[in-house]
């Protein structure tokens, strides 16, 4: 579970903001003063060493919302309005990553994981510094032990060695967060992601205390092409409907009045996907396969890409629900543009390498986009037109949703589920040995955030309130059909 903290807070209100200059067609003309006015000289308490210095990080975060990694700045006195110039004249999103550090404000975490205690007693064993593999610690004017930062591995050996557990660990929170050890210091001391290892899970982004890890937003280019008239479907996750304490109907109301040509539903994209999900389990059991996983996930196929090869041959090759919603758009709306509204960090990719959706939302980009158009959720009349789906498709939001809709699709083959509900360095070893023909179950369901979509990285709600509002929207919604 990912705790709200302030770093959240203040993303948000730089999407609010930018939200608003893009309402009052002001955008390179004011962009240039938000970081004075977020961080004002007469301000007392300061989040970092200076004025100048929260000002610089300002602009460093705003720069990944216009779309911009930070270190593509070439020159350091390039404004925002420039960027922002660009942002608004380019025809479609660039650049391949979907996650950046922000420099600036990766500074203040630990150089190494270990650090002597006020519990240090200066025993004469001195069983930390004997045992010490590289000669990192050393013995202080006081008889207490000191680690050497510029020597130390890391290792944890003293930790283990000490017996008064004076020597704690200390972690660097995205390093912990990462499942796949995709995330590590330079030689700066500055986060770097491993494009070949990450899996876009998105943790590390709500895990960073100091708010350094982003997204690569197509926030402007979607506001940019609504403003210009251009014909836009969104198409929701049905997680959308556990992130407001509203009607599913005032949930899709709101996102057609950010100016959306329409907006559909992506369950409708799910009621595909469990068909022929189930269809192809099917024909796979009477070639004489054991065991299938389902695909919907593009943080797990990921993992499976990079990480677990030996899954590739038994994960599903049915197309998500957003593949297949995409599709449905590009028939019913000749020429419109699709945009995926999701919770999902790793939705960036699966949508660029599809061809089919043009831009993806995150739902913290959206509620950003609604409260700078000053649209309130709540306060909406129920005027949108919900799909007439079962609830098996809308149930693809939550952990065990896929697979019951296979099993709903499927029920003339015996399933035995094994349902993964998050990937962490435990469930990623279970995959491996499951991929050696170890699995307890024929049909594996692997979500990579726990509770499912729900509780995605870039979701308004922890995955227990979630479900809850959704659970209680969802199910008035169909007791009521």
């Amino acid at each position: 579970m990912a705790y709200i903290q302030n770093t959240m807070v203040i993303r948000r209100e730089l999407l609010v903001r930018l939200t608003r200059l893009m309402k009052e067609d002001l955008l390179p003309e004011k962009i240039d003063r938000i970081p004075l006015e977020m961080a004002p000289k007469e301000k007392g308490a300061r989040r970092r060493c200076c004025v100048h210095k929260e000002r610089a990080v300002i602009k460093y975060k705003t720069m990944p919302l216009l779309g911009f990694r930070p270190d593509e700045e070439e020159d350091e006195l390039t404004p925002l309005s420039e960027y922002a110039n660009v942002a608004l004249s380019r025809r479609q999103p660039t650049g391949k990553s979907m996650l950046t550090v922000v420099d600036e404000a990766c500074t203040s975490c630990v150089k190494v994981n270990y650090v002597v205690s006020n519990l240090c007693r200066g025993c004469v064993g001195r069983s930390c510094q004997m045992n010490c593999p590289k000669d990192a610690i050393i013995i202080n004017a006081d008889g207490k032990a000191h680690i050497r930062e510029e020597v130390c591995v890391s290792c944890g050996i003293c930790h283990k060695a000490c017996p008064y557990h004076a020597i704690i660990y200390v972690p660097v929170p995205c390093e912990e967060a990462c499942p796949v050890g995709a995330i590590k210091k330079n030689n700066d001391g500055v986060e770097e992601i491993d494009e070949e290892k990450c899996i876009l899970c998105g943790r590390c982004i709500n895990a960073c205390p100091f708010g350094s890890i982003f997204e690569i937003s197509q926030t402007i280019d979607v506001l940019n092409a609504i403003k210009k008239g251009e014909q836009l479907v969104a198409m929701v996750a049905p997680s959308l409907y556990g992130q407001y304490q509203a009607e599913p109907g005032q949930v899709l109301n709101a996102v057609k009045k950010v100016g959306f040509h329409h907006v559909m539903e992506v369950a409708e994209g799910a009621v595909d996907t469990a068909r022929e999900e189930a269809a192809e389990f099917r024909e796979r059991l009477e070639k004489g396969c054991t065991l299938m996983t389902t695909s919907c996930c593009p943080s797990y196929v990921e993992a499976v890409n990079k990480h677990i090869p030996a899954m590739k041959k038994l994960v599903s090759e049915t197309p998500s629900p957003m593949v297949f919603t995409a599709r449905k758009v590009k028939e019913r709306f000749l020429g419109a543009k699709t945009v995926f509204v999701g919770p999902c960090v790793a939705k960036r990719k699966e949508a660029r390498d599809s061809g089919l959706v043009d831009y993806v939302l995150t739902f913290e980009e959206l509620d950003a986009i609604l409260e700078g158009l000053d649209i309130s959720v709540s306060s909406l009349a129920l005027e949108a037109e919900l799909t007439e789906v079962p609830l098996e498709a809308r149930g693809f939001a939550k952990s065990t949703g896929v697979v019951n809709a296979v099993k709903k699709a499927s029920n003339d083959v015996f399933i035995k589920e094994v349902v993964i509900n998050g990937l962490d360095k435990k469930s990623l070893n279970m995959l491996k040995a499951y991929a050696r023909g170890k699995a307890p179950g024929n049909f594996i369901e692997v979500m990579a955030c726990q509770g499912g979509c729900l509780s995605g990285p870039c979701s308004l709600t922890d995955e227990r309130k979630g479900r809850k509002i959704f659970e209680d929207s969802i199910n008035k919604l169909y007791d009521s059909q």
